[in-house]
């Protein structure tokens, strides 16, 4: 396709999430808060290695899809049913979750939900990239009878065939940039034009949604909701609640507050050959560890909260500083991607939140928890502190500077939302 088809698409109305993308996105949350609750059934380094991997394979379709509805709105009934079809993948996938490893037919059930998930995916993508889908369907399909033929596997061999997966995903995007082309004679440029046609306040919205909604369902609902089960609502208890959700309500500030108006505002300048590896980089390699943290930080908060006063396990308290290091650590390569600042703060704070784990194996969890709060609203000040005063978070919108910036990056429409 030629070159010059896709170069405004920067310049485009933006379009916002549908409620029935919301709704897919919270079927597909339910995988993570499944997760979490495998985690927390047995917090050992073996299974957070298979949550991990099984993760890593889920996100890599929800980011397809979330980048396939970015392209082809669910405007029209035949596109809703199908979307609603692959919603139901998702949804036999999240049922297989907890047995998916060493259960030979939940395993296969999930191969084949993960199958009919690529498939409806693939269906959908031909209304944008036409026959240039084979380049995705082809090794996705391969990567879902992979981990099909997983299923029945054993040991060494099943979780082989699941980092084949992996490896045939993260294959795709360099297959679908130069292969497509050599039969019509188009170049690599004018396939990452087409690839980087991103609508930026749907693609950011679409992310930062899922990220609350991953915060409500395992940090809240999960871990705290759960966590407490039928423990009395002792004063401790309601002060271990309240510091669980303090430490989430910090780190969704983390992201919120500036980074995700900033993003938004780096896709519009970024040119559009340039913004499919960016949206690769930003919210598929950077988001792994932050919605991976949450799943940790949850199942580390699910076991604490019945045992706030007592010195912890190992487990649990990695579980909760690991949980927050991964979080920010995402975060600040979310950061780094997008040439954002300043990182170091973000940086430092991770790895002081592994320090943290001496606080609960000799102390409490309840330690631990006032902790961490305290560490990443420290960061959030002294970050807030040495920021100039345009690049504040209430002077984005209202005060931008000379040049109509704040913090550098130029500002969103007044139709968007800031932070």
């Amino acid at each position: 396709m030629p070159l010059q088809q896709f170069t405004g698409a920067e310049e485009e109305a933006d379009r916002r999430v549908t409620t029935l993308e919301l709704f897919f996105d919270l079927v597909f949350v339910f995988t993570l808060t499944q997760l979490t609750v495998l985690l927390a059934h047995d917090l050992t380094f073996a299974t957070a290695g298979r949550v991990a991997l099984i993760f890593v394979v889920l996100f890599w379709m929800y980011g397809a899809y979330a980048y396939l509805t970015n392209q082809v709105p669910p405007d029209r009934p035949a596109r809703r049913l199908l979307l609603l079809l692959g919603m139901g993948g998702f949804l036999v996938c999240a049922l297989a979750v907890p047995r998916a490893f060493g259960d030979a037919a939940a395993g296969t059930v999930f191969g084949l939900g993960y199958l009919l998930v690529v498939l409806v995916h693939s269906a959908l993508y031909t209304r944008s990239h036409g026959r240039d889908v084979i380049w995705y369907a082809i090794p996705n399909s391969a990567a879902a009878l992979s981990i099909t033929a997983a299923g029945p596997a054993e040991g060494i061999a099943a979780e082989g065939l699941w980092v084949l997966a992996l490896v045939l995903q993260f294959v795709t995007p360099y297959i679908s940039q130069y292969r497509p082309g050599r039969r019509d004679g188009r170049t690599p440029d004018d396939l990452r034009v087409q690839l980087g046609g991103i609508d930026a306040a749907h693609f950011v919205e679409r992310h930062g949604l899922l990220l609350i909604v991953a915060f409500g369902e395992s940090v809240i609902a999960i871990a705290i909701g759960i966590g407490i089960g039928d423990l009395p609502l002792t004063p401790g208890i309601f002060g271990g609640t309240f510091l669980a959700l303090a430490l989430a309500a910090a780190l969704w500030w983390t992201y919120f507050v500036r980074d995700e108006h900033a993003a938004e505002a780096v896709f519009r300048r970024t040119a559009p050959p340039d913004r499919f590896r960016l949206a690769m980089n930003a919210f598929y390699y950077c988001f792994l560890p932050m919605l991976l943290g949450i799943a940790a930080l949850a199942a580390g908060i699910k076991k604490v909260l019945g045992h706030l006063g007592e010195p912890l396990a190992t487990a649990p308290t990695v579980a909760l500083a690991g949980g927050v290091a991964l979080f920010l650590a995402g975060e600040t390569a979310f950061r780094a991607a997008l040439k954002l600042a300043p990182l170091r703060f973000r940086a430092v704070t991770a790895l002081l939140a592994v320090a943290t784990v001496p606080v609960g194996l000799r102390h409490s969890g309840l330690a631990q928890l006032i902790a961490l709060v305290v560490l990443v609203v420290a960061m959030l000040v002294v970050e807030h502190r040495s920021l100039p005063k345009a690049a504040h978070p209430e002077s984005d919108s209202r005060a931008p500077d000379g040049d109509g910036s704040a913090d550098g990056v130029p500002a969103a429409p007044s139709g968007r939302k800031g932070g």
